[in-house]
């Protein structure tokens, strides 16, 4: 690596290059902040080790402009006057890491290697951002329907704040994906965006995984474990399915949302915590509240900003564009000739209930590309079961009787309702008077 010394001592900088050297590095010296300054824009550097003394110069001001005249500078801070203060002030204002002085090639060596590893872990986090990329379709959080078009509107000026924000929707509508752009478009997109999907788990290893926990709190518990909420430390914890979490976690979370503190399994020190609180849900929360499985408080601490997902069903303008992007990143990626969707797909399309919404729409489009032979996607390449739902005999209109059209209504309905409460809502009936007609129908 080519690294720069500053420090107004020359017997510092001296002792210091000959270390670097030795380790195989090239060593450039600076006696001044003005002069390593200079040198940062004319000269590329790897490293930039810093005293935070230099004579009448602040090492600490020094350090904010050399990145802001190279942000990927790894700069390492060292000082005769060290303190836990001024190592957090370093590393606040955006120091790598902080040696005290006198130091040892030894120490040298190590904050070396730790920046070598770490400029690794880096490379190869681009290298799987970008197989990533290649193997999924671009995310298109775009919309032709206004109301959709509010919803992105809503949740992209909310992300320009540290607001918490709920997430609704039913499954497959892409709430995760809104909300790692809601991350990426706020000032904590630098910091880490870290899941925790609630329902994965159970209440124990839920509160763990959320919180951590201290050694000898559980019987597997061989460690301290600091858990998700401390991992997210500066950017966004995104509590996936909330409308799952166990009941007696919720005054836990509670507690986080109104006073930023928490405390690990098995220890009784609160600890502070620095997040931004995303969560989602595909449950009606209103009715969770009702029924005692999800705590009023709660929720209106999330109920800072709500936005609403709908189903792909309610967006039609939006169908077949969506699949068209998925035809087109599929073919290409699988080295097919598709062009476009025969007329009857795209009837087939906008006639389909899509109960799994966006993810049923990728999956089905990957598979059908994968089985097809020509440059048109037909109804013979999609999944049977597609087919089997679709039936064009049952419509309005047709020469079918009542309590067959009245059927397929409600297994529409059913397949695109979060719950059975909603269902009965949208077609203006009891619950329990639903629950007897799907039985009778035969209808999941």
């Amino acid at each position: 690596m080519r690294i720069l010394i500053v420090d107004d001592e020359a017997s510092i900088r001296k002792t210091t290059a000959i270390a670097v050297q030795t380790m195989g590095h090239e060593a450039v010296e600076a006696p001044t902040g003005a002069r390593a300054l200079k040198l940062v824009e004319t000269e590329g550097f790897d490293v930039c080790f810093l005293d935070v003394k230099l004579g009448a110069e602040d090492g600490l001001q020094v350090l904010e402009k050399l990145l802001q005249g190279a942000p990927g500078l790894a700069v390492v801070m060292f000082t005769a006057f060290a303190s836990i203060a001024t190592a957090v002030e370093a590393m606040r204002r955006g120091a790598f890491d902080f040696i005290p002085k006198p130091f040892t090639p030894e120490q040298i060596r190590q904050v070396l290697q730790k920046i070598a590893r770490t400029r690794t872990l880096e490379q190869r986090v681009r290298q799987l951002e970008s197989q990533l990329a290649d193997e999924s379709p671009e995310i298109d959080l775009t919309s032709v329907e206004p109301a959709v078009q509010r919803v992105f509107e809503i949740a992209f000026k909310a992300a320009e704040t540290t607001a918490t924000i709920l997430i609704l929707g039913p499954s497959g509508t892409g709430k995760n994906v809104l909300a790692r752009e809601i991350h990426r478009r706020s000032a904590q997109r630098d910091r880490p965006f870290v899941t925790v999907n609630c329902p994965s788990l159970s209440k124990e290893l839920l509160e763990s995984e959320l919180f951590g926990h201290v050694k000898g709190a559980f019987t597997s518990a061989v460690q301290d474990t600091l858990g998700k909420v401390a991992a997210a430390e500066g950017g966004t914890l995104f509590l996936d399915e909330i409308g799952e979490m166990p009941l007696e976690i919720q005054p836990k979370l509670l507690r986080l949302l109104q006073d930023r503190e928490y405390e690990r399994v098995g220890e009784a020190r609160p600890r502070r915590a620095n997040v931004r609180v995303i969560a989602a849900s595909n449950r009606d929360l209103a009715t969770e509240i009702r029924t005692g499985r999800f705590r009023h408080d709660l929720f209106y601490r999330l109920n800072v900003i709500t936005v609403a997902l709908p189903g792909l069903h309610e967006r039609p303008g939006d169908l077949l564009r969506l699949a068209a992007r998925g035809l087109e990143f599929f073919s290409r990626h699988m080295g097919k000739k598709l062009r476009s969707l025969s007329p009857e797909v795209t009837a087939a399309f906008r006639t389909y209930a899509w109960p799994g919404n966006l993810r049923e729409l990728r999956n089905m489009i990957e598979r059908a590309v994968i089985l097809a032979n020509g440059e048109v996607l037909t109804l013979a390449d999609l999944p049977e079961e597609f087919s089997r739902r679709l039936d064009p005999s049952v419509q309005v209109g047709a020469r079918v009787s009542l309590e067959a059209l009245e059927a397929e209504h409600v297994r529409r309905i059913l397949a695109v309702s979060a719950t059975l409460e909603d269902a009965a809502r949208t077609l203006g009936i009891d619950p329990a008077t639903l629950y007897r007609k799907r039985q009778k129908l035969g209808l999941s």
